[in-house]
């Protein structure tokens, strides 16, 4: 039996994002009306929900000797992620300045110590599942050919990055939304990807998916008023690493993602609207999704 259900590969950022009334001019200084501080990364808040949700989760990463990277820390640790895999390092911790105006955000990013994380391989033999999100290429070769060798399934959100060549057909779970796909096939046909199951999420709401037996499907999104995006789809990955490790279908999998997703978008903040397992099986209900999991393996 592994030792952990999934772990996690990606960036581990100090978020600040503010809400304004409009963005600034040249030399203009606005006053935010609403102003949120706290952690983030996308594979760090995947890795947030999914340890809520009662998975055994660790983490690859690095953060900086300092004062956020010691909250990345002591945060994972008292949700209990394993932070075996995480690397401190001599650079400053990662961060993510977001401003906000209406469905319009605007991002500055400066990785920092995250440019210096590496895979520790004994660490990864570990899991059951690798979640990869936001790497750079070479991060994600290494990753995919080792989970294909150690038959460790893998989901790759490719975020910034381009799918490099050769490990396309090794994912077991690729993870793109509509301007990505479009970007490296030409149009939004599902059967122009070789990962066994693709799952695209679609503008203005919803998810297109594609199973390994090359069945597709429209998933139909959930109306919500949109206060914050950010981490939004980190949301929506957990959902499908939850429902694949559970055994569901795609399909479920993908609810629940819109699920999580859903209840990220009406709050500030990549992690505000994390809640515990049973919060989500009794939303869930609420709102007639007739998910599986009272069938959870």
């Amino acid at each position: 039996m592994k030792d952990l259900d999934v772990i996690g590969i990606g960036n581990l950022n100090y978020d600040i994002i503010m809400l304004v009334d409009h963005f600034p001019e040249f030399h203009e200084k606005v006053n935010a009306e609403k102003a949120f501080f706290g952690l983030g990364g996308a594979a760090g808040n995947t890795i947030t929900w999914l340890a809520h949700m009662g998975l055994r989760t660790g983490f690859i990463g690095a953060v900086g000797n300092d004062e956020m990277g010691e909250a990345h820390l002591r945060y994972f640790k008292s949700i209990g992620v394993d932070t075996g895999g995480i690397k401190i390092v001599d650079a400053p911790s990662g961060i993510a300045v977001v401003i906000i105006h209406g469905e319009d955000k605007r991002i500055v990013k400066y990785p920092g110590a995250n440019e210096k994380r590496e895979i520790n391989f004994d660490y990864l033999r570990k899991a059951r599942h690798i979640h990869l999100s936001s790497n750079p290429e070479r991060i994600i070769v290494e990753a995919v050919n080792f989970a294909s060798e150690k038959g460790i399934t893998v989901s790759l959100d490719t975020g910034e990055a381009r799918i490099p060549a050769g490990v396309e057909e090794k994912i077991d779970y690729l993870l793109m939304n509509e301007d990505e796909y479009r970007r490296k096939f030409g149009s939004l046909d599902p059967r122009l990807c070789k990962a066994k199951n693709l799952v695209i999420t679609l503008n203005g709401g919803g998810a297109l998916i594609r199973t390994a037996d090359g069945e597709v499907e429209e998933i139909r999104g959930l109306s919500a008023k949109v206060v914050d995006s950010t981490g939004a789809g980190d949301a929506f990955d957990a959902g499908v690493v939850y429902g694949s490790l559970m055994g569901w279908s795609l399909r479920d999998s993908a609810k629940l993602g819109m699920l999580l997703a859903y209840l990220t978008v009406q709050k500030v903040g990549a992690r505000s609207a994390v809640i515990p397992l049973g919060d989500i099986v009794e939303t869930s209900r609420r709102l007639n999704l007739d998910l599986p999991f009272s069938r959870n393996p």
